[in-house]
This record gives C-alpha cells, sequence and structure tokens, in this order.
C-alpha cells in the first residue's frame, strides 16, 4: 500500500547549485506531498533524468557553467517536461526571455514557498487538463488535437508548452470570435498582464504560421486581443 502511495506522488527535479536553498526547497516540496530529487547542475540533472520519470522541473536561472536557461533550451529540443523556473532576475524582459526558452512558469526570489507550491500544483493540473470535445483543428500541414493537446505535422509531434496548449484550446473553442488578452489570461493561467500573453502568441505562431510576421490563422484584433481562424472552420 506504501509502494503505490509513493507512486501516485508527483516527482519533481528541483536544480539550484545553491546548496542551502536546494536543500530547504527539497524538504519543503517532500513536506507537502511530492517526490523530490536534487541536482546541483545541469549536468546531473540529465544523468538523473536518464533513470528517473519527473513530472516538473524547478530550475534555477543563475547556475554557473551551464545556465538554466541554457538548459531548458537544450531539453526543449526533445522533452516537453514542465519547467518552472527560478530567477533572482526582476526586469520583465528577462522573465520573458526565460519563457521563450521553454519556461511553463517562473518566480523571482526571494518566494515564499507556499506560492511555490501553488505554482506547481497549476502547472501540474494544466499538464492533466479536464477532458475536452474530440475535435481537431488543421492549420496548413499540421493538426492541433484539441482533446489530446497535441500537435503533429506531417506525423511529427511539434513541441507544446503547457501554456500554449492551453492557448490553443481557449482560442480553437471559440474560433472566429475575437477573444481579449483579458479572457485569455484568466482561461490560459498565463498570469501577468496583456503582454504575457503577447510573448505566448508570439512564441505560437512560429509553431503554426508559415510566416509568423503575416499570419493566416492566429491573427491580432486591433485594440481587442486575437482570433483564431483554423482552416477546418
Amino acid at each position: 500500500m506504501t509502494s503505490e502511495i509513493l507512486e501516485e506522488k508527483p516527482h519533481i527535479l528541483v536544480v539550484d547549485d545553491d546548496n542551502r536553498l536546494r536543500t530547504l526547497l527539497a524538504k519543503y516540496l517532500g513536506d507537502n506531498g511530492f517526490l523530490v530529487t536534487a541536482a546541483a547542475g545541469a549536468e546531473e540533472a540529465r544523468r538523473r533524468m536518464q533513470g528517473l520519470a519527473f513530472d516538473l522541473i524547478v530550475l534555477d536561472l543563475m547556475m554557473p557553467g551551464e545556465s538554466g536557461l541554457e538548459f531548458a533550451e537544450k531539453l526543449r529540443l526533445t522533452d516537453d517536461l514542465p519547467i518552472l523556473m527560478l530567477t533572482a532576475m526582476s526586469e520583465s524582459e528577462d522573465r520573458i526571455r526565460g519563457l521563450e526558452k521553454g519556461g511553463d512558469d517562473y518566480l523571482t526570489k526571494p518566494f515564499e514557498p507556499r506560492e511555490l507550491v501553488l505554482r506547481i500544483h497549476a502547472i501540474l493540473k494544466r499538464a492533466r487538463p479536464e477532458p475536452v470535445a474530440s475535435r481537431e483543428l488543421y492549420f496548413g500541414d499540421a493538426v492541433f488535437s484539441m482533446e489530446r493537446g497535441e500537435m503533429r505535422r506531417r506525423g511529427r509531434r511539434v513541441h507544446l508548452t503547457e501554456v500554449e496548449v492551453s492557448l490553443l484550446r481557449a482560442l480553437g473553442a471559440t474560433a472566429g470570435q475575437t477573444m481579449t488578452r483579458e479572457k485569455l489570461i484568466l482561461s490560459t493561467d498565463a498570469g501577468g498582464e496583456g503582454r504575457a500573453i503577447d510573448v505566448q502568441v508570439t512564441r505560437l505562431r512560429r509553431k503554426i504560421e508559415k510566416d509568423p510576421r503575416e499570419p493566416r490563422y492566429l491573427k491580432t484584433v486591433r485594440g481587442k486581443g486575437y482570433v483564431l481562424w483554423p482552416d477546418n472552420h
């Protein structure tokens, strides 16, 4: 019975070069219902990932050697594992850069440990969304399954972050209708202000548009928000 309970706990990989913080995070997350494995840097994290399956990575960005940003960017080439980034950088452009490298969310140090737990639960919930109506959206040679939250282009899977999946689902459910930035923030748990949605839209266009600068499918409605026009609408 004990082993079955342990197997149901989400397994978190904490990657941080600060030994004290790494130890505190591992203990706090462990006390709050997670299985936790810790790594002091990118190289050790990769070794851990070779032998263990994780549900989410808590990743410090400012690490010596290979930075968290570099690690995240390389990981995104092969893995969809959700990433919660920890950063001491407070500038919005630095946080946006982290999202552009594949982060699903971020926390600025110092932070309340309880907020970390809440954000982890939010990411994991988005990673296991409630069933939605079976439907597919077509964008040229790419197809997005609303039910599976998966995009494929000519049979090959296209990586989407959890926020991008929720963004496509929200826009797809109201295809042909304009959604305001405020509604999209609420529908996707993207957080932040309108600028955060703009960043996510820009990233998503790179994956569904032939020319992201002249979008055909995901259009801006000036002064209002965005509208999605898939081929099959």
